[in-house]
């Protein structure tokens, strides 16, 4: 695999809540662990076809409890609800830094057209 951007940086914020991603071409992403817990690139939420592809809520207050190296292309992020199957290559995290407006606002569509929301659920 020989991804085309390279990230330079890599950081976590101490609240375990953003992601900050630089990258060799000079592109810097601040991504919220919510953003990237629902963007993962996993199978639970892609599926095996756009069709598949699920709308992950109640994501709002998630964290990331890890970022672990996978090779020299990619990382893998362990969230606080315990998803740690997806495997983000650098390419795919300069994708969702580059296009994070839009893709927020499609998940924030898809939320609300299936009735769903941001916030956890409550258990009792």
């Amino acid at each position: 695999m020989n991804p085309k951007r390279w990230p330079t940086e890599l950081r976590l914020a101490k609240d375990r809540r953003l992601l900050t991603i630089t990258f060799d071409d000079g592109a810097r992403f601040d991504l919220p662990a919510e953003y990237l817990r629902v963007t993962s690139p996993s199978a639970e939420v892609q599926g095996h076809s756009p069709s598949e592809r699920k709308t992950v809520p109640g994501k709002k207050n998630v964290e990331i409890l890890a970022v672990e190296p996978v090779g020299n292309y990619a990382v893998k992020l362990r969230f606080d609800d315990l998803h740690d199957t997806g495997i983000y290559g650098w390419d795919y995290l300069y994708e969702l830094g580059r296009d994070q407006a839009e893709r927020w606002q499609n998940y924030l569509a898809d939320l609300d057209a299936k009735g769903l929301s941001r916030d956890p659920t409550r258990r009792n």
